[in-house]
């Protein structure tokens, strides 16, 4: 006799059930999803009891009838995949047709529903996979799924359902996805009675993404569309200011060709893209939508289609990445330009502090600068300090002229480092016009006043920027600038470091380090990168032997390997002005002239903001003045 036996009906669709119905927000899902593939303009979702005592989907999309209706009931019974060549290409949410047998069959399942052009609806009622009634019904346009006793008929299941508040969370989760990536459906959630929010019909991508994040400040708009190997892409979205990034990764909704999905490469691109920007433990927060030809994305991975592959992973990091990053250097084209520029409202990275900016369309737009400086070789160099005790001017400075360049102080090694002041630029009346520098706050931070707009900047991380991007540009041209030392240093290495020395010397040389062998473990520190050559020759030279010790992996969408680009901000880091020094006027102007002059300066390169603006307004607050 045999022992094979064929599953009945009912018990294969609950163990189907187990893959597809997870938790009442998967029946969300599921249900939701096939609104949206029948041409929704409005559902309303209603939710009680978590979702266990009632799970309620209306829509007015296209609607079923009668026969349809109980076609829904089969197992792999779909209207949207006709054959298997439709199955390398799917253009739906739903495709695999288990979902709503799998729902009847854990609960008390009721479907009303009705096409346009019809007088009369169909009604059918289904518990635990057994159909009870079905007749005509005058409901509306459009279908209602009403789901009641959630894994009722399997208490082991229901026991391991989380708490009340816990799985409404996932449900709301869900919900917001789905809008996010269907922006012109209008979407109601119901919870308890209670209505959690209510966006309606006809709605652009950023005003969801603000109703989905309760955004006020400023967003970075994600554009572009596909080179010559990756065309048929097509990128869109916001991406909240890095400073307003979470340390956790909930926050980044990840949806491809209008999909929720969970795909750490394209978390690891868009971090990539914002390289530079965040700090350390910070996740990336905002909406990404990436459409894809269909062909090039495999959907059918995972059972409740969270997880996808894509045919061509590495053109899909690139292409996302590369649009993250555009979407920065537009963000600092604006927030120069803002600072910088005549009659130009400072753009604040603070979204808690400033109303929204007006909205423009397609988002961000890439202005001009106030001017095109000259390119200059060393656009900031070491600054010095003011005596101690030495404050600066109580009365306001207008910056209205060129930059002075501050005093030279050689250090107690004795090198020459000259520095260069800064060329003005064509039209002297432009530089700095409506930027008034006020004065330097606890040694650390420099105030400013423009247009009404309060401005504070954090010396340190400013000028830490500042010398990053200039080690950075001069690694990548292969010609870091460099100061000859008065006196070489010599430095004992330990055997772990003159060995990585002897093996990646050339990669020392190429961070600006110029190094002799000086016999045994000894080595003649004969020159140091001009940005930070008043550092300590044998400290700077065993912090890069440290960093290099490891292997350096050279990654396509990386021109500057992760471990080289640690040393250099590093270096910046340690070579930038500290909290604490108090700088003289022309050394404030020297800094402010070379934020103007560089395209990238509003973050150190280890994620922290440089400033903060505060409108008027917000001033006013503090003091309870309210505008007047």
């Amino acid at each position: 006799m045999s022992r094979i036996r064929l599953l009945s009906e009912q018990l294969a669709n609950q163990i189907a059930a187990g893959e597809v119905v997870e938790r009442p927000a998967s029946v969300v899902k599921e249900l939701v999803e096939n609104s949206l593939d029948a041409g929704a303009t409005r559902i309303d979702i209603q939710v009680e009891g978590g979702g266990s005592r009632l799970l309620r989907v209306a829509d007015d999309g296209a609607g079923m009838d009668g026969d349809d209706v109980l076609l829904s009931l089969e197992r792999h019974a779909t209207s949207k995949l006709r054959d298997e060549s439709q199955l390398a290409a799917i253009g739906t949410l739903g495709f695999r047709g288990e979902a709503i047998p799998s729902i009847a069959s854990v609960s008390w399942l009721r479907i009303l529903s009705r096409p346009r052009g019809q007088d009369l609806g169909t009604r059918a009622d289904i518990r635990y996979g057994g159909l009870q009634a079905v007749h005509q019904d005058g409901c509306g346009h459009g279908t209602v799924m009403e789901v009641r006793h959630l894994f009722g008929n399997m208490p082991a299941r229901r026991k391991f359902l989380k708490s009340v508040r816990t799985e409404l969370a996932h449900i709301e989760e869900v919900v917001k996805n789905l809008a996010l990536a269907h922006p012109a459906t209008g979407f109601r959630l119901t919870m308890d009675g209670r209505e959690t929010f209510a966006w309606p019909p006809g709605g652009d991508l950023e005003g969801r993404v603000r109703q989905v994040f309760r955004a006020r400040g400023p967003l970075l708009p994600l554009t572009g569309s596909g080179s010559a190997d990756s065309e048929g892409m097509v990128v869109a979205g916001f991406l909240l200011l890095p400073e307003s990034s979470p340390a956790t990764s909930g926050r980044l909704r990840l949806l491809v060709n209008g999909r929720p999905v969970q795909d750490g490469m394209l978390r690891h691109a868009v971090t990539e893209g914002m390289q530079g920007f965040l700090m350390k433990g910070y996740q990336p927060a905002g909406a990404l939508l990436l459409t894809v030809p269909p062909e090039q994305v495999d959907v059918n991975v995972h059972p409740a289609k969270r997880e996808i592959r894509f045919r061509r992973g590495e053109v899909v990091h690139r292409f996302v990445a590369a649009a993250v990053a555009r979407a920065m250097a537009a963000y600092q084209q604006e927030l120069r330009a803002g600072l910088f520029t005549p009659g130009a409202p400072a753009a604040s990275s603070d979204p808690a502090t400033i109303s929204a900016p007006a909205p423009r369309p397609g988002g961000l737009a890439e202005p001009e600068p106030a001017f095109r400086p000259e390119p200059v070789r060393l656009p900031v160099a070491p600054l010095t300090t003011a005596e101690p005790g030495v404050r600066p001017p109580a009365a306001p400075v207008s910056v209205s002229g060129p930059p002075v360049a501050p005093a030279f102080a050689p250090d107690e090694r004795g090198s020459s480092a000259a520095l260069e002041p800064l060329p003005a630029p064509a039209d002297p009346a432009e530089d700095f016009t409506g930027l008034t520098l006020i004065g330097q706050l606890f040694a650390l931070y420099l105030l400013c006043e423009k247009d009404g707009q309060f401005i504070v900047i954090d010396q340190h991380a400013a000028h830490e920027r500042l010398l990053y991007n200039q080690l950075r540009r001069g690694y990548l041209e292969a010609r870091v600038p460099q100061q000859t030392l008065l006196f070489p240093a010599t430095v004992e290495l330990s055997p772990a470091r003159a060995e990585t020395m002897e093996a990646r010397g050339d990669e020392v040389a190429a961070l600006g380090v110029r190094a002799e062998h000086f016999g045994d473990s000894t080595w003649a520190v004969t020159a140091l990168p001009a940005a930070v050559s008043h550092e300590d020759p044998g400290a700077l030279l065993g912090e890069i032997l440290d960093g290099l010790r490891g292997p350096v992996r050279t990654e396509a969408d990386r021109p500057v390997p992760r471990a080289v680009d640690d040393l250099l901000a590093s270096m910046a880091c340690k070579a930038a002005i500290k909290a604490g020094n108090r700088l003289q006027p022309a050394e404030m102007l020297r800094l402010l002239a070379a934020m103007q002059a560089d395209p990238v300066f509003s973050h150190c390169p280890h994620g922290r903001p440089v400033l903060r603006v505060f409108p008027a307004r917000e001033v006013e607050k503090w003091f309870h003045r309210h505008g007047g």
